[in-house]
């Protein structure tokens, strides 16, 4: 990955985002955020146990939850669970 990394104050919704994943699976942590420029999205690197998972969300999305709340927070959930819940996603990482 090529894209640079970003703190959590840097990205739109980040507390959001924690809190769903944490509602889905509590044992899954961000440990790393990146910014795409040239699809605008935002990349997260989740780890439980030893796998990680790369997803990407839309910073329109996490732009429209600071104002739609139900609709976008509706669509953030969908997102997470299609990533977190596809076994596909989430690949051992290398001791």
């Amino acid at each position: 990955m090529d894209d640079p990394l970003v703190t959590e104050d840097r990205v739109p919704s980040y507390e959001k985002v924690k809190e769903k994943i944490g509602q889905i699976d509590n044992t899954i942590i961000i440990i790393r955020t990146f910014y795409n420029f040239d699809n605008l999205t935002y990349r997260f690197q989740l780890i439980k146990k030893e796998k990680m998972c790369v997803m990407e969300i839309p910073k329109g999305l996490l732009d429209d939850l600071k104002n739609d709340g139900s609709s976008a927070e509706q669509e953030l959930t969908d997102i997470l669970k299609l990533y977190i819940e596809n076994s596909d996603c989430w690949t051992y990482v290398a001791r």
